[in-house]
Protein backbone atom coordinates (compact mmCIF):
# COMPACT_ATOMS: atom_id res chain seq x y z
CA UNK A 1 0.00 0.00 0.00
CA UNK A 2 2.63 2.53 1.11
CA UNK A 3 6.41 2.33 1.19
CA UNK A 4 8.68 5.06 2.56
CA UNK A 5 12.46 4.84 2.74
CA UNK A 6 14.58 7.50 4.45
CA UNK A 7 11.98 10.27 4.21
CA UNK A 8 13.17 13.63 5.50
CA UNK A 9 11.46 17.00 5.68
CA UNK A 10 12.50 20.18 7.44
CA UNK A 11 10.78 23.54 7.86
CA UNK A 12 13.53 25.99 8.64
CA UNK A 13 15.40 24.62 11.63
CA UNK A 14 12.57 22.27 12.56
CA UNK A 15 12.92 18.65 11.43
CA UNK A 16 9.44 17.22 10.80
CA UNK A 17 10.56 13.85 9.36
CA UNK A 18 13.97 12.42 10.10
CA UNK A 19 14.70 9.37 7.95
CA UNK A 20 11.22 7.87 8.22
CA UNK A 21 10.93 4.24 7.07
CA UNK A 22 7.47 2.71 6.61
CA UNK A 23 6.15 -0.35 4.79
CA UNK A 24 2.40 -1.03 4.88
CA UNK A 25 0.86 -4.02 3.14
CA UNK A 26 -2.50 -3.70 1.31
CA UNK A 27 -5.83 -5.02 2.60
CA UNK A 28 -5.86 -3.36 6.01
CA UNK A 29 -6.49 -0.34 8.19
CA UNK A 30 -3.20 1.15 9.36
CA UNK A 31 -3.00 3.82 12.05
CA UNK A 32 -0.30 6.36 12.79
CA UNK A 33 0.02 7.61 16.37
CA UNK A 34 2.34 10.22 17.77
CA UNK A 35 2.53 13.32 19.95
CA UNK A 36 1.70 16.71 18.47
CA UNK A 37 4.52 17.72 16.17
CA UNK A 38 5.74 14.15 15.66
CA UNK A 39 5.33 14.36 11.86
CA UNK A 40 2.03 12.53 11.32
CA UNK A 41 0.28 15.18 9.24
CA UNK A 42 3.44 16.01 7.31
CA UNK A 43 3.73 12.35 6.30
CA UNK A 44 0.06 12.26 5.24
CA UNK A 45 0.53 15.41 3.18
CA UNK A 46 3.50 13.82 1.42
CA UNK A 47 1.44 10.76 0.53
CA UNK A 48 -1.28 13.02 -0.85
CA UNK A 49 1.32 14.96 -2.94
CA UNK A 50 0.66 18.24 -1.10
CA UNK A 51 4.18 18.35 0.37
CA UNK A 52 7.40 17.21 -1.30
CA UNK A 53 10.06 15.36 0.71
CA UNK A 54 13.51 16.87 1.01
CA UNK A 55 15.04 13.42 0.58
CA UNK A 56 14.05 9.77 0.50
CA UNK A 57 11.61 7.71 -1.54
CA UNK A 58 7.84 7.45 -1.08
CA UNK A 59 5.62 5.14 -3.14
CA UNK A 60 1.86 4.61 -3.08
CA UNK A 61 0.75 1.32 -4.64
CA UNK A 62 4.17 1.19 -6.28
CA UNK A 63 3.98 4.70 -7.78
CA UNK A 64 6.54 7.34 -6.76
CA UNK A 65 4.81 10.43 -5.34
CA UNK A 66 7.60 12.74 -6.49
CA UNK A 67 7.98 11.63 -10.11
CA UNK A 68 4.33 10.73 -10.81
CA UNK A 69 2.10 12.82 -8.48
CA UNK A 70 -0.83 12.91 -10.93
CA UNK A 71 -1.01 9.09 -10.96
CA UNK A 72 -0.89 9.01 -7.17
CA UNK A 73 -3.75 11.50 -6.90
CA UNK A 74 -5.87 9.19 -9.09
CA UNK A 75 -5.33 6.38 -6.56
CA UNK A 76 -6.06 8.16 -3.29
CA UNK A 77 -8.84 9.90 -1.42
CA UNK A 78 -8.08 12.35 1.38
CA UNK A 79 -10.22 13.58 4.26
CA UNK A 80 -8.53 16.23 6.40
CA UNK A 81 -9.06 17.05 10.05
CA UNK A 82 -12.18 19.14 9.43
CA UNK A 83 -15.23 18.48 7.27
CA UNK A 84 -15.02 20.66 4.16
CA UNK A 85 -18.34 19.94 2.47
CA UNK A 86 -20.36 22.94 1.25
CA UNK A 87 -23.20 23.70 3.73
CA UNK A 88 -25.27 25.61 1.14
CA UNK A 89 -25.61 22.47 -1.02
CA UNK A 90 -27.41 19.23 -0.32
CA UNK A 91 -25.46 16.09 0.49
CA UNK A 92 -26.21 14.72 -2.96
CA UNK A 93 -25.10 17.93 -4.69
CA UNK A 94 -21.82 17.90 -2.77
CA UNK A 95 -21.01 14.38 -3.88
CA UNK A 96 -22.04 14.99 -7.48
CA UNK A 97 -19.81 18.07 -7.60
CA UNK A 98 -16.79 16.12 -6.33
CA UNK A 99 -17.48 13.26 -8.74
CA UNK A 100 -17.56 15.77 -11.62
CA UNK A 101 -14.17 17.11 -10.45
CA UNK A 102 -12.88 13.56 -10.81
CA UNK A 103 -13.93 13.72 -14.47
CA UNK A 104 -17.17 11.72 -14.27
CA UNK A 105 -20.01 12.44 -16.69
CA UNK A 106 -23.22 13.89 -15.21
CA UNK A 107 -24.91 10.50 -15.30
CA UNK A 108 -21.93 8.72 -13.76
CA UNK A 109 -21.62 11.44 -11.10
CA UNK A 110 -25.28 11.03 -10.11
CA UNK A 111 -24.84 7.26 -9.89
CA UNK A 112 -21.66 7.59 -7.80
CA UNK A 113 -23.35 10.06 -5.44
CA UNK A 114 -26.35 7.76 -4.98
CA UNK A 115 -24.12 4.75 -4.32
CA UNK A 116 -21.99 6.67 -1.82
CA UNK A 117 -25.00 8.07 0.08
CA UNK A 118 -26.40 4.57 0.49
CA UNK A 119 -23.00 3.23 1.49
CA UNK A 120 -22.73 5.78 4.29
CA UNK A 121 -26.36 5.41 5.40
CA UNK A 122 -27.16 8.97 4.32
CA UNK A 123 -29.67 8.11 1.58
CA UNK A 124 -32.67 9.55 3.44
CA UNK A 125 -30.78 12.79 4.14
CA UNK A 126 -29.19 13.18 0.72
CA UNK A 127 -31.53 15.96 -0.43
CA UNK A 128 -31.25 18.02 2.74
CA UNK A 129 -28.96 21.04 2.91
CA UNK A 130 -25.70 20.11 4.64
CA UNK A 131 -26.07 22.99 7.09
CA UNK A 132 -28.93 21.00 8.67
CA UNK A 133 -26.70 17.93 9.20
CA UNK A 134 -25.31 16.93 12.59
CA UNK A 135 -21.53 16.93 13.07
CA UNK A 136 -21.39 13.17 12.64
CA UNK A 137 -23.40 13.30 9.42
CA UNK A 138 -21.14 16.02 8.00
CA UNK A 139 -18.08 13.92 8.82
CA UNK A 140 -19.57 10.90 7.06
CA UNK A 141 -20.45 13.03 4.04
CA UNK A 142 -16.90 14.40 4.00
CA UNK A 143 -15.69 10.80 4.01
CA UNK A 144 -18.08 10.10 1.14
CA UNK A 145 -16.62 12.98 -0.86
CA UNK A 146 -13.28 11.18 -0.62
CA UNK A 147 -14.84 7.95 -1.89
CA UNK A 148 -16.73 9.01 -5.01
CA UNK A 149 -13.49 8.74 -6.99
CA UNK A 150 -13.23 5.10 -5.87
CA UNK A 151 -9.72 5.39 -4.40
CA UNK A 152 -7.43 2.45 -3.79
CA UNK A 153 -6.11 4.12 -0.64
CA UNK A 154 -8.11 6.37 1.68
CA UNK A 155 -6.15 8.81 3.87
CA UNK A 156 -7.89 10.03 7.02
CA UNK A 157 -6.30 12.73 9.18
CA UNK A 158 -7.82 12.46 12.66
CA UNK A 159 -11.24 11.51 11.25
CA UNK A 160 -13.26 11.57 14.47
CA UNK A 161 -11.94 14.75 16.07
CA UNK A 162 -14.79 16.63 17.73
CA UNK A 163 -17.40 13.90 17.28
CA UNK A 164 -19.61 12.63 20.09
CA UNK A 165 -19.17 8.96 21.13
CA UNK A 166 -22.14 7.70 19.08
CA UNK A 167 -20.99 9.48 15.91
CA UNK A 168 -17.47 8.19 16.45
CA UNK A 169 -18.70 4.59 16.67
CA UNK A 170 -20.81 5.03 13.52
CA UNK A 171 -17.79 6.35 11.63
CA UNK A 172 -15.68 3.44 12.88
CA UNK A 173 -18.28 1.02 11.49
CA UNK A 174 -18.11 2.82 8.13
CA UNK A 175 -14.31 2.61 8.02
CA UNK A 176 -14.36 -1.11 8.82
CA UNK A 177 -16.87 -1.69 6.02
CA UNK A 178 -14.58 0.09 3.54
CA UNK A 179 -11.75 -2.37 4.10
CA UNK A 180 -14.12 -5.30 3.61
CA UNK A 181 -15.10 -3.74 0.28
CA UNK A 182 -11.46 -3.46 -0.82
CA UNK A 183 -10.36 0.07 0.13
CA UNK A 184 -7.10 0.33 2.08
CA UNK A 185 -7.17 2.93 4.87
CA UNK A 186 -4.39 4.89 6.52
CA UNK A 187 -5.42 7.15 9.39
CA UNK A 188 -3.73 9.40 11.90
CA UNK A 189 -5.39 9.75 15.25
CA UNK A 190 -4.92 11.15 18.73
CA UNK A 191 -7.42 8.62 20.10
CA UNK A 192 -5.56 5.48 21.09
CA UNK A 193 -8.82 3.57 21.54
CA UNK A 194 -9.60 4.37 17.90
CA UNK A 195 -6.33 2.84 16.71
CA UNK A 196 -6.81 -0.16 18.99
CA UNK A 197 -10.29 -0.86 17.63
CA UNK A 198 -9.72 -0.17 13.95
CA UNK A 199 -6.14 -0.84 12.94
CA UNK A 200 -4.49 -4.08 11.88
CA UNK A 201 -1.13 -2.29 12.05
CA UNK A 202 -0.20 0.61 14.32
CA UNK A 203 2.84 2.84 13.82
CA UNK A 204 4.03 5.08 16.63
CA UNK A 205 6.00 8.08 15.35
CA UNK A 206 8.04 10.44 17.48
CA UNK A 207 10.42 13.19 16.31
CA UNK A 208 9.96 12.19 12.70
CA UNK A 209 10.85 8.50 13.08
CA UNK A 210 8.93 5.26 13.62
CA UNK A 211 9.78 4.12 17.14
CA UNK A 212 7.42 1.12 17.33
CA UNK A 213 5.05 -0.81 15.10
CA UNK A 214 2.80 -3.86 15.27
CA UNK A 215 -0.71 -4.87 16.22
CA UNK A 216 -2.32 -3.38 19.31
CA UNK A 217 -1.72 -6.67 21.16
CA UNK A 218 1.94 -6.76 20.16
CA UNK A 219 2.53 -3.19 21.25
CA UNK A 220 0.82 -3.77 24.60
CA UNK A 221 3.03 -6.79 25.23
CA UNK A 222 6.05 -4.46 24.95
CA UNK A 223 4.97 -2.73 28.15
CA UNK A 224 5.70 -6.09 29.75
CA UNK A 225 3.77 -5.88 32.99
CA UNK A 226 0.20 -6.48 34.03
CA UNK A 227 -1.60 -3.91 36.17
CA UNK A 228 -3.43 -4.60 39.42
CA UNK A 229 -6.14 -1.99 40.12
CA UNK A 230 -7.82 -1.77 43.50
CA UNK A 231 -10.81 0.48 44.21
CA UNK A 232 -11.46 1.11 47.91
CA UNK A 233 -14.59 2.30 49.67
CA UNK A 234 -13.17 5.07 51.86
CA UNK A 235 -10.35 7.58 51.44
CA UNK A 236 -8.62 6.34 54.61
CA UNK A 237 -8.24 2.95 52.95
CA UNK A 238 -5.98 4.37 50.25
CA UNK A 239 -2.82 4.45 52.36
CA UNK A 240 -2.98 0.85 53.68
CA UNK A 241 -3.99 -0.38 50.22
CA UNK A 242 -0.98 1.38 48.74
CA UNK A 243 1.33 -0.20 51.33
CA UNK A 244 -0.10 -3.64 50.58
CA UNK A 245 0.30 -3.30 46.82
CA UNK A 246 3.83 -1.94 47.23
CA UNK A 247 4.86 -5.38 48.53
CA UNK A 248 3.85 -7.12 45.30
CA UNK A 249 4.53 -4.37 42.78
CA UNK A 250 7.43 -4.07 40.38
CA UNK A 251 7.39 -0.31 41.02
CA UNK A 252 5.73 2.20 43.35
CA UNK A 253 1.90 2.13 43.39
CA UNK A 254 -0.05 5.00 41.87
CA UNK A 255 -2.80 6.49 44.04
CA UNK A 256 -5.78 8.29 42.49
CA UNK A 257 -7.53 10.26 45.22
CA UNK A 258 -10.48 11.20 43.03
CA UNK A 259 -11.52 7.68 42.02
CA UNK A 260 -10.27 6.05 45.26
CA UNK A 261 -8.07 3.70 43.26
CA UNK A 262 -4.59 2.30 43.81
CA UNK A 263 -2.80 0.65 40.89
CA UNK A 264 0.56 -1.05 40.52
CA UNK A 265 2.49 -2.81 37.76
CA UNK A 266 3.37 -6.46 38.54
CA UNK A 267 5.74 -8.91 36.88
CA UNK A 268 3.40 -11.89 37.04
CA UNK A 269 -0.31 -12.46 36.51
CA UNK A 270 -3.12 -14.06 38.56
CA UNK A 271 -0.92 -15.21 41.44
CA UNK A 272 -0.05 -11.59 42.14
CA UNK A 273 -3.73 -10.69 42.21
CA UNK A 274 -4.32 -13.37 44.86
CA UNK A 275 -1.41 -12.01 46.89
CA UNK A 276 -2.84 -8.49 46.62
CA UNK A 277 -6.24 -9.59 47.91
CA UNK A 278 -4.65 -11.45 50.80
CA UNK A 279 -2.52 -8.44 51.75
CA UNK A 280 -5.36 -5.92 51.74
CA UNK A 281 -7.65 -8.33 53.54
CA UNK A 282 -5.16 -8.69 56.40
CA UNK A 283 -5.04 -4.90 56.70
CA UNK A 284 -8.83 -4.59 56.92
CA UNK A 285 -9.16 -2.52 53.75
CA UNK A 286 -12.72 -2.18 52.44
CA UNK A 287 -12.42 -3.19 48.78
CA UNK A 288 -15.09 -2.11 46.29
CA UNK A 289 -13.51 -3.61 43.19
CA UNK A 290 -10.28 -5.27 42.09
CA UNK A 291 -9.01 -6.10 38.62
CA UNK A 292 -5.98 -7.46 36.82
CA UNK A 293 -5.49 -6.10 33.30
CA UNK A 294 -3.00 -5.81 30.47
CA UNK A 295 -1.40 -2.41 29.79
CA UNK A 296 -3.52 -0.08 27.67
CA UNK A 297 -2.30 1.37 24.39
CA UNK A 298 -2.22 4.76 26.18
CA UNK A 299 0.33 3.40 28.63
CA UNK A 300 2.41 1.90 25.83
CA UNK A 301 2.29 5.24 23.99
CA UNK A 302 3.41 7.21 27.03
CA UNK A 303 6.18 4.74 27.88
CA UNK A 304 7.56 5.02 24.34
CA UNK A 305 7.16 8.75 23.71
CA UNK A 306 7.52 10.20 27.20
CA UNK A 307 6.63 13.90 27.39
CA UNK A 308 7.35 14.71 23.75
CA UNK A 309 4.86 17.23 22.42
CA UNK A 310 4.45 20.11 20.02
CA UNK A 311 6.68 22.18 22.27
CA UNK A 312 9.59 19.90 21.41
CA UNK A 313 9.56 20.98 17.79
CA UNK A 314 8.40 24.56 18.04
CA UNK A 315 5.15 26.24 17.13
CA UNK A 316 3.95 28.43 14.36
CA UNK A 317 2.18 31.73 14.92
CA UNK A 318 -1.18 30.08 15.51
CA UNK A 319 0.21 27.64 18.07
CA UNK A 320 0.18 24.74 15.60
CA UNK A 321 3.30 22.62 15.35
CA UNK A 322 5.82 24.03 12.92
CA UNK A 323 6.08 21.64 10.01
CA UNK A 324 2.34 21.14 9.64
CA UNK A 325 1.41 23.50 6.89
CA UNK A 326 -2.09 24.99 6.58
CA UNK A 327 -4.41 22.49 4.95
CA UNK A 328 -4.65 23.84 1.43
CA UNK A 329 -6.67 20.96 0.07
CA UNK A 330 -8.88 18.31 1.58
CA UNK A 331 -9.48 16.19 -1.46
CA UNK A 332 -7.46 14.59 -4.20
CA UNK A 333 -8.72 16.16 -7.42
CA UNK A 334 -7.22 16.51 -10.85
Amino acid sequence: MIEAVGLTKSFGKVVALDGLDVRLEPGQVAAILGPNGAGKTTFLRMISTLTRPDAGVLRVCGVDVTTAPARVRQMIGLAGQHATVEPALTGRENLEMIARLFGRSRRAARAAAEETLDRLRLGESGDRLVRTYSGGMRRRLDLGASLVGRPQVLLLDEPTTGLDPQSRIELWDTIRALTVEGTDVLLTTQYLEEADRLANTILIIDRGRVIASGTGKELKSRAGRDIVELHVRDREDLDPASRALARIGAEAPVVDQGSLMVSVAVDAGPERLREALQEVGELGVHVEDVALRRPTLDEVFLSLTGSSSASDTGSGPSGSPVGVEPETASRSAR
